[in-house]
């Protein structure tokens, strides 16, 4: 089964940008849907991002749509989230996930994702 290796957090200030990347470990990546969700301290693990198997189709949180963009290179069996004007509630660990036989129905829910990473911590400072 593939492995999820998130890269790419760290401590930014408000307006700021960081770009997180999502390491895969097989070549199976490109087999699979994918997600990002976020998890801040007491908070429910929220989705964030979803990208179709060959990322032709993308699907934001109305609370990042306009600011977040999730891509996929499944020749280098890696995904992205590209974060632009970040705000103090970004503030979260960000998880990607993979599934293979996800519905696009349900790319908003955590449960259906098979495959996890093992978070990145992103801080947004106001």
């Amino acid at each position: 089964q593939v492995q999820l290796v998130e890269s790419g957090g760290g401590l930014v200030q408000a307006g700021g940008s960081l770009k997180l990347s999502c390491a895969a470990s097989s070549r199976t990546f490109s087999s699979a849907a994918m997600g990002w969700f976020r998890q801040a301290p007491g908070k429910e693990r929220e989705f964030v991002a979803f990208v179709s198997r060959s990322g032709g189709t993308t699907f934001h949180a109305d609370s990042v749509k306009g600011r977040f963009t999730i891509s996929r290179d499944n020749a280098k069996n890696t995904g992205y989230l590209q974060m632009n004007s970040l705000k103090p509630e970004d503030t979260a660990v960000y998880y990607c996930a993979a599934d293979y036989h996800i519905a696009a129905t349900h790319r908003q829910d955590a449960k259906k994702y098979a495959v996890w990473g093992q978070g990145t911590q992103v801080t947004v400072s106001s």
